[in-house]
């Protein structure tokens, strides 16, 4: 498959040219990132966060560039943002430190009430899961529910652990505006 090819494909959702997107451009963006980090989970993180809002978006990508500038632009924004958050993080706990201390003691074991609560978002948890596709249905159960590491449902799936955390990120975003729409 040709670049052109898989852009126009995925433009189209088609998950084989989301695949190929990502297994031709993976290491430049993510050695791009590592340089910039020089922290290879957060390297990973944003790589991952940059072809998924990338593929969210790819209708708005413009031919005129070179895919891969567009995907490291997103990726460069991408980290900026979070450092500017760490930044206004470090600034509001400076802010708020107070010269009086004190410590309360939280017991964080739940109660009664906590487990039938849980119980209940979990029942419905489950019911959203099941609105989702079946390829992100089964990431979610084999991540969440079974605990496998990225390796094993790499292992399980027969895919690239690349494509399986973008799968998840894309599981996870997807079933989170199922959830706002039912509150909302």
């Amino acid at each position: 498959m040709e670049i052109k090819e898989a852009i126009l494909k995925a433009k189209q959702n088609n998950q084989k040219a989301f695949n190929f997107l990502l297994d031709t451009f993976w290491d430049d963006v993510y050695g791009f990132q590592l340089k910039r980090t020089q922290n290879e989970n957060d390297a990973e993180d944003i790589t991952i966060q940059a072809f998924s809002k990338a593929f969210d978006k790819i209708e708005t990508y413009n031919s005129d560039y070179k895919f891969k500038t567009w995907l490291i632009t997103i990726s460069k924004n991408i980290h900026i943002d979070l450092v500017r958050k760490e930044k206004n993080s470090i600034s509001q706990s400076i802010t708020n430190t107070h010269d009086e201390e004190y410590y309360d003691v939280l017991d964080e074991s739940p109660s009664p009430e906590d487990k039938l609560i849980t119980d209940q978002n979990l029942a419905k948890l489950l019911r959203d899961i099941k609105k989702l596709k079946p390829h992100y249905q089964e990431v979610i159960n084999l991540r969440y529910f079974q605990e496998l590491s990225y390796k094993e449902i790499s292992h399980q799936l027969d895919e690239p652990m690349n494509n399986i955390k973008v799968k998840l990120l894309r599981a996870k975003k997807l079933l989170a505006e199922i959830i706002q729409k039912k509150s909302d």
